[in-house]
C-alpha cells in the first residue's frame, strides 16, 4: 500500500506506537523544570543539541556558574544527561535524551505544588515559543535568506469539527511531524538549520450559548 493512501486507523496506530514510550513528567521533574532559565536551557538542548555550561551562558546571557547549577538540577531528574565521552573535567557536555515528553500528568494536577509547577513550565515553554515566532516574523524572514522563503509556513485556519474529527486531524498532523523528526533528526550539511515545527489544534470558546 502506498504510504499516502494509509487508512486513518493505520496512522492512528503508528502515532500511538511512536509515542507509547513518551515520558510523562512526574511532580518532581515538573518542579525541577519549573524555573524560567531551566525551561530555556531545556529548550536550547532540545533545539540546538549538546551544549556546555559556557556555551549556554553565552547564548542565554547568563553566567556559566548559573547555567552549570541549573544543568545539575535538571540532570538530577534525568531531564538531561551528561555526555560521558565528550569534553574534559572542566568542560562538561550535556544533552537532552531522545524521546517525547508530556507535561500532562493527571496525578500532578491533583496537588497545589503539581499544578503550580505545571503552570510555570507551560507558561515559560509557550512564552519562549512565541518569542521565537515573533523574532522570526520581525527579523528572521529577511535575515534567514531567500532560500528559506518557500520553506516557511505560518498559517492559521478555522474549521468546525466534532471531538472525533479533531482527534483524527491531530493524529494526521502528529504523524507528519514524527516522520520528519525521525528522518532528519541527525541531518548535517550545508544549509541545514534547526527548524521548529508547531502544531496547535484546540476548541475555541463557545460564544453561541450552547451547553
Amino acid at each position: 500500500m502506498d504510504e499516502n493512501s494509509q487508512q486513518p486507523d493505520d496512522v492512528s496506530d503508528r502515532v500511538e506506537q511512536r509515542h507509547a514510550e513518551d515520558r510523562v513528567l512526574d511532580t518532581g521533574a515538573l518542579r525541577a523544570l519549573a524555573h524560567p532559565l531551566r525551561v530555556r536551557i531545556y529548550d536550547m538542548l532540545s533545539q540546538y543539541g549538546p551544549q556546555t555550561a559556557s556555551s549556554l551562558a553565552e547564548k542565554l546571557g547568563e553566567s556559566s556558574g548559573s547555567t552549570s547549577y541549573h544543568l545539575r538540577a535538571l540532570a538530577k531528574h534525568d531531564l538531561i544527561r551528561e555526555i560521558d565521552d565528550r569534553g574534559t573535567g572542566r568542560e562538561r557536555w550535556w544533552e537532552r535524551p531522545v524521546g517525547g515528553i508530556s507535561f500532562a500528568n493527571a496525578d500532578a494536577m491533583k496537588t497545589p505544588a503539581g499544578r503550580a509547577a505545571t503552570q510555570i513550565v507551560m507558561t515559560e515553554f509557550f512564552r519562549n515559543r512565541n518569542e521565537q515566532l515573533l523574532r522570526f516574523v520581525n527579523d528572521g524572514i529577511q535575515s534567514a535568506g531567500t532560500q528559506w522563503e518557500t520553506g516557511t509556513l505560518i498559517s492559521t485556519a478555522t474549521a468546525r469539527l466534532t471531538p472525533q474529527q479533531s482527534k483524527e486531524l491531530s493524529t494526521k498532523i502528529m504523524a507528519l511531524i514524527d516522520d520528519a523528526v525521525d528522518t532528519y533528526r541527525n541531518q548535517t550539511g550545508e544549509d541545514v538549520r534547526p527548524v521548529t515545527i508547531r502544531a496547535d489544534v484546540f476548541p475555541l470558546p463557545d460564544l453561541e450559548g450552547k451547553p
